[in-house]
């Protein structure tokens, strides 16, 4: 089969095709013929950097890299302990984060808990890009978030990835979205339904904000600093890059009684379930900025790197 494999860390040159061996399943597995991919930032900062190859991927030594983790694809075989699919049945889900994924491929050997069906109203491509972003959003609201009806969430990056599912799901269940997000992306994402917009361009949103109940603060570095001004005490504050190990954050998190965590996203089933459910509903829809095909690749990591945008980017496979 076809795969892209990593060379060395670096530019997307380090990105290569090759043919390689269809993968062998376990008895807990399934082989899924591949034919969307959703593509993530964490997917240009494994290639580019080794640390982060390691923290993510961790392969063994000598082992061929291929990146990659989100797929949407058709069961073609089953392994002897998989009772809930069948060949031909269509999937979606995060395979194997963290860990080695191996989505860049014709075929990919999944752990079957982790997958769930394809909503038959999605294309692949829809299904593909509601898997790690769509998964990090519904663990930081409702795994640790606990967000309720009624509460305020602050979202930032609200057009991006995560943030444009994140502003669905806390509808869904009812909360005040307040998105930030640049001008540009301000119809987009009052559009998914937040009940209001902050450009972070051109005002402080903890001027505008802080009463927060959760805020999901998917920035590196200081910021989370800011997010903390715009929680209220008591409220939970879910990081997705910052870690809150600093003295000085963390003493501002006991002064506010803030329930502070960094999210760890991981592949699960159940998960997916729900927002299967609600990709079949509608009451959540991916939106797909770019599609790309499986041969450019470096494209998409190029787009995805610019770090603007809007929506999911994805890559097909005939």
């Amino acid at each position: 089969m076809r795969a892209i494999t990593l060379a060395n860390n670096g530019g997307t040159e380090n990105l290569i095709f090759n043919e390689v061996p269809t993968p062998e399943i376990k008895e807990n597995e399934v082989l899924v013929r591949v034919r969307a991919i959703g593509i993530n930032p964490v997917d240009a900062f494994v290639r580019t950097h080794p640390f982060a190859l390691e923290m993510f991927v961790n392969p063994q030594a000598g082992e061929t890299v291929i990146i990659g983790w989100d797929i949407s694809g058709v069961i073609e075989a089953v392994g002897r302990q998989v009772t809930q699919w069948k060949p031909g049945d269509e999937v979606f889900g995060m395979v194997n984060f963290p860990g080695h994924g191996k989505a860049y491929a014709e075929y990919v050997a999944a752990p079957a808990d982790q997958l769930t069906l394809k909503p038959d109203n999605i294309s692949h491509e829809e299904a593909a890009a509601a898997t790690l972003a769509a998964l990090t959003a519904w663990q930081s609201l409702v795994t640790y978030g606990k967000v309720k009806a009624g509460e305020k969430v602050l979202i930032h990056g609200a057009g991006g990835g995560v943030g444009h599912y994140a502003v669905q799901i806390a509808k869904h269940f009812g909360a005040y979205v307040v998105g930030t997000g640049s001008a540009a992306k301000k119809d987009f994402i009052l559009g998914l339904g937040a009940d209001a917009f902050i450009d972070y361009t051109a005002v402080k949103f903890e001027d505008v904000v802080q009463d927060a109940d959760i805020v999901i603060d998917s920035l590196f570095g200081d910021h989370i600093f800011r997010s903390l001004e715009a929680v209220k005490k008591g409220g939970r504050v879910i990081a997705l890059l910052a870690p809150f190990t600093d003295e000085k954050l963390m003493q501002k998190v006991q002064e506010k009684n803030v329930y502070a965590h960094t999210l760890k996203v991981t592949s699960n089933g159940e998960d997916m379930q729900q927002l299967a459910a609600l990709l079949q509903s509608g009451e959540v829809r991916s939106h797909v900025s770019a599609s790309y095909a499986f041969d450019d690749i470096a494209k998409a990591h190029d787009e995805i790197e610019t770090g603007k945008t809007l929506g999911k980017i994805v890559v097909t496979l005939p």
